[in-house]
């Protein structure tokens, strides 16, 4: 089969197509026809030599999240057959023509949409779900504040926010603020020209936010500290401003109750992704049907030969949602 694969760690120009065996199927897994792949955060790092490829586990290919046609079926598999159209996430190996996925980690595709919409819905919203749902428990009435509501994780947590009735806060790039506002946000805040913490006391008159979702890391921790009402909590999901060491003083968790939680998928114990994926599927899924108010946001698509492409966008940050790799061979409806 066709997959990205490279030789060593570095920039984009390192992913090569090449032709590599296709996965075998263990008793739990199901075969997948990989025909639409989501690119993530993560893959940059594994790329760039962030992790290893050891730790990828499930394969040495890179990608975490796919949709396509189940082939084949493993052994202790339940309710799935052949000719399922699927989603989920993998431990690795989604930048393939045929990927192995635990039956658990994945969930049927909703009827009317296509592979690459599907293909930009589980590693995002799944994640999504965990920060503001199940760690924050966003309740209808909260005020939320959700960092680089542009990207991936936070567009679908914008929406998940918007549709719980929430009062949405968003930091993003001015370009993109009518973008993120279609998705639910009640205030973007332009984040090169405006301080986020001065508008959240400015619009809250100085009681802060319930619930912070942060990618960024080192250089908003004090700030998103300061923005949180009395109660609130923190979810950490990214880094990607920097991880060194933050001043907190303990007074503020002490005598304002607050929450600071850090959450990824990738860390987690297998039994607790089945346990995500689990959730976000009882809690959510079915809103993505005809007429209901849950979306993938798909900002643009490339074929899998093209993936230093799609890496490269991603780097620029200039995507508003999923970057999606199709299979050139693949029928995408």
């Amino acid at each position: 089969m066709k997959a990205i694969t490279f030789e060593s760690f570095g920039a984009a120009d390192v992913l090569q197509l090449t032709d590599v065996p296709s996965p075998q199927v263990r008793p739990t897994d199901l075969l997948v026809r990989v025909y639409a792949a989501g690119v993530n955060r993560a893959d940059l790092t594994h790329r760039t030599g962030g992790y290893g490829r050891p730790d990828f586990g499930d394969s040495l290919i890179i990608g975490l999240e796919i949709a396509g046609e189940v082939m084949e079926v493993g052994s202790e598999v339940q309710g799935y057959r052949v000719g399922d159209r699927v989603m989920g996430v993998v431990g690795g190996g989604a930048y393939a023509e045929y990927a192995r996925i635990d039956y658990r980690m994945a969930m049927p595709i909703p009827a009317q949409l296509d592979y690459v919409h599907a293909a930009a819905i589980p590693e995002v919203f799944v994640t999504a779900h965990e920060a503001l749902m199940h760690l924050a428990g966003l309740q209808r009435g909260d005020a939320v504040l959700i960092h680089a509501a542009a990207g991936g994780v936070g567009s679908a947590a914008v929406q998940l926010a918007h549709a719980t009735g929430a009062t949405v806060y968003a930091t993003s790039e001015r370009s993109k603020a009518a973008r993120v506002e279609q998705l639910g946000a009640n205030v973007v805040i332009d984040y090169k020209t405006q301080d986020f913490a001065e508008v959240i006391a400015s619009h809250t008159q100085g009681r802060g936010v319930d619930i912070i979702i942060d990618f960024v890391g080192q250089p908003y921790f004090g700030r998103n500290v300061a923005s949180l009402a009395n109660g609130g909590r923190l979810i950490q999901v990214g880094i990607l401003g920097g991880g060194d060491d933050v001043t907190l003083k303990l007074q503020d968790i002490l005598y304002r109750h607050l929450q600071v939680i850090g959450t990824v998928m990738k860390s987690r114990t297998q039994p607790e992704k089945h346990a995500m994926i689990r959730r976000f599927r009882e809690h959510w899924l079915d809103r993505f049907e005809a007429g209901e108010s849950l979306k993938p946001v798909v900002d643009s698509s490339f074929p899998l030969s093209h993936a230093s492409e799609a890496h490269r966008r991603m780097e620029a940050s200039g995507n508003v949602g999923k970057i999606i790799l199709t299979m050139q061979s693949a029928d995408l409806n």
